[in-house]
């Protein structure tokens, strides 16, 4: 019988984070042996928001994925409207489009790119993982030189080499599903913030097909969620929603993320708790930090490697919505903020490049929502 091949990369997880790992590294190195494990057979439903930010086309773009066959069949977005707790709102046309798609399409789309740029696509649910000094070797007794996880939330491989979870505020909760679009505006995303259990926020984001994808969320402290507790939360700030399909999730946040390069082995994405803060956005982190992990695990030293190139990437970014997460602990910043937005359309620009993209927190935006705070009229 025939030894079985070593890979050079092994990656778990077959979403936006994992198929732009496989990308990254068949770019870096076309000749590569990569290969793609998901316990699921796509297409496949996740749990998510489903919104697209232009920032993460950006990267797959560079990856060699076309956009458009991406978000065909998606309603272009274009505006954004923001509700404060105390009922502040900014609404206005965002500098660039998005894109709603469900992740049953997006997914199974990326899938096909990263299978067509010469990634092997494996089902397997891998439970565990051994790490030697010259290999890695899965449970099912595939071996490679590097394994990068991208499997999650709850991701198997960030628990095999025992990395800490997040602490305490840095985990949120949500629950999502899909009503009519029959209330809201076809191009417009919501986000509806409230003081109740600050930070929380629920949100319709229109797909473009008569659907909207809704939900809410809020950080978890020490008092379990409920997933009735958040079904009626949902409908209490959107009383007008009829949605079907509710799950929920766990959202690791960026606030608590651990180190992202160990030996033989690299997280990115949620596995990595590269989610928003601000906004539990993550698929731009995901396709970031996956195409900087799958060019690193394919050069040398490999954890050092990626570890320093997200840190030049993402690493300011990082650090500024550490900030603006320990500044709006409280709601009357964030309120201040959207106030802030609603006045000026650079303001505004610079939350939701800070929310969706790898923006920052800006002195003009800081200035107005200081005026904002002193003078609230």
């Amino acid at each position: 019988m025939a030894e079985a091949p070593r890979w050079d990369v092994v990656i778990v997880g077959a979403g936006p984070a994992g198929c732009a790992a496989a990308l990254g590294a068949l770019r870096a190195r076309p000749d590569a042996r990569v290969l793609l494990i998901d316990s699921a057979t796509f297409p496949r439903d996740k749990v998510c928001g489903d919104g697209i930010a232009p920032a993460a086309l950006d990267v797959l773009a560079d990856l060699g994925v076309d956009p458009d066959t991406l978000v065909g069949g998606s309603a272009p977005i274009t505006r954004i409207r923001l509700r404060s707790p105390s009922g502040a709102v900014a609404a206005r046309t965002t500098v660039r489009t998005g894109f709603v798609v469900p992740r049953t399409l997006f997914d199974e789309r990326l899938v096909r790119a990263a299978v067509a740029a010469g990634a092997v696509l494996r089902r397997h649910t891998v439970r565990s993982l051994t790490v030697d000094e010259d290999e890695v070797i899965l449970d099912d007794g595939t071996t490679a030189a590097i394994v990068i996880g991208a499997d999650g939330a709850e991701s198997v491989v960030r628990r095999s080499i025992t990395v800490r979870s997040g602490r305490t505020g840095t985990v949120a909760l949500a629950i999502r599903g899909y009503a009519p679009a029959d209330h809201w505006p076809a191009d417009e995303q919501l986000l509806r913030m409230t003081a109740t259990h600050w930070p929380a926020y629920a949100w319709v984001f229109p797909i473009g097909d008569g659907r909207a994808n809704v939900g809410y969320g809020e950080i978890l402290r020490n008092t379990p969620l409920t997933r009735a507790y958040l079904e009626q939360r949902l409908h209490a700030l959107l009383p007008d929603a009829r949605p079907t399909k509710l799950r929920a999730h766990r959202l690791p946040l960026s606030t608590g993320r651990p180190s992202v390069g160990h030996g033989r082995v690299l997280l990115v994405g949620d596995a990595a708790a590269l989610i928003n803060p601000l906004t539990g956005e993550g698929i731009f982190y995901a396709v970031v930090s996956g195409a900087l992990a799958g060019a690193a695990a394919v050069g040398p030293a490999p954890a050092r490697s990626y570890a320093d190139a997200l840190r030049a990437r993402l690493g300011r970014h990082l650090r500024h919505t550490d900030l603006a997460a320990f500044l709006t602990r409280t709601p009357r910043l964030i309120d201040a903020a959207v106030g802030a937005a609603g006045r000026d359309q650079r303001a505004f620009d610079s939350f939701v490049d800070l929310g969706l993209g790898d923006g920052l927190l800006g002195a003009r935006s800081l200035l107005r929502t200081a005026r904002r705070l002193i003078t609230p009229w």
